[in-house]
């Protein structure tokens, strides 16, 4: 199971981060294993020795992966987009190859994927699947729905904010399994620098890849803290920022086993209101220690851009 491994040295997860920021920023370039080696300061046999110790992958596996599931993610999310405008940026030369590479990944075509994949319902559906449980019949199914639009509206305030830009202090991990070491690491560096000490310090969690298209423990994260000021980092921490811009923001109370069925909710409700998806990245922001919570509850805001 890929994860930072603790001989890998500092400066290396640091130049790895930028590797995968500059592959996410260019999906439709060139990301053969000579260029994006240049970008970590490696030699191209380094490189791909410390990639894939960190990933689990090669690089033009991840490449191939992140295209696809990019691809993916926009066919759930934008239903005009063509199949030759989305094979071209994600850095496929021709249909046929990107149709090819797609059905290895999910099965079908990126056509049938958008078919059985519709609107409002396409994260339930692949949240039932991926949990083994499916329900015989359409009925059934609206029920499920409607039982989870009255859970939303019962449990969330939600609201349409412009969300001011975002300077960050932060560690990335792969895989949710991770992501509590990433917390530990992230608070052991702020905490003699006094930055927990001030009570609108906030946590936040940034999701790069998305639960519906990418196999859990192949998800990555960053664990960061917001920073009311400039500060110096150091060792694995690096230093980031959300760029500003409108998102649904959904404010719950919640254990964390209802993180899962939080966010199907509101990824409903975005639909259901007709907002589409932006292609920044999801947050989560939270307001309290739940260990402190005396029902051990997390107070959270859950965002999503949107256009």
């Amino acid at each position: 199971m890929p994860s930072y491994k603790k001989e890998i040295p500092t400066d290396h997860k640091n130049k790895i981060n930028r590797v995968f920021q500059y592959i996410d920023e260019n999906l439709d370039g060139d990301l053969s294993l000579n260029t994006v080696s240049k970008i970590a300061f490696f030699s191209p046999f380094h490189f791909h020795r410390i990639f894939k110790t960190i990933t689990g992958e090669t690089l033009n596996e991840y490449v191939t992966r992140r295209r696809i599931e990019r691809s993916a993610s926009i066919l759930l999310h934008k239903k005009n987009i063509s199949i030759t405008e989305l094979s071209l940026r994600n850095g496929f030369t021709n249909n046929a190859s990107f149709t090819r590479t797609f059905k290895k990944f999910y099965g079908v075509s990126p056509t049938t994927f958008r078919k059985q994949n519709p609107n409002k319902f396409s994260k339930i559906r692949q949240l039932k699947s991926k949990n083994g449980q499916e329900y015989p019949d359409f009925e059934k199914y609206i029920c499920v729905i409607n039982n989870l639009k009255k859970w939303i509206t019962m449990n969330a305030k939600i609201k349409i904010v412009e969300m001011p830009k975002l300077e960050l202090a932060y560690v990335s991990c792969i895989g949710p399994q991770n992501l509590g070491n990433a917390y530990e690491k992230l608070m052991k560096w702020a905490t003699p620098k006094g930055l927990l000490d001030d009570e609108q310090t906030k946590m936040v969690t940034i999701y790069h890849d998305s639960f519906k298209i990418t196999a859990a423990d192949k998800v990555r994260m960053s664990a960061c803290i917001l920073l009311n000021e400039p500060t110096e980092t150091d060792g694995e921490i690096g230093l980031s920022s959300i760029d500003q811009g409108k998102c649904i923001v959904g404010s719950f109370e919640i254990g964390l086993h209802e993180f899962e069925k939080s966010w199907t909710g509101l990824f409903l409700w975005m639909n259901e209101n007709g907002y589409k998806k932006a292609e920044r990245n999801p947050i989560e922001i939270y307001h309290n220690n739940f260990n402190e919570h005396p029902e051990k509850k997390c107070m959270v805001d859950l965002c999503i851009p949107i256009q």
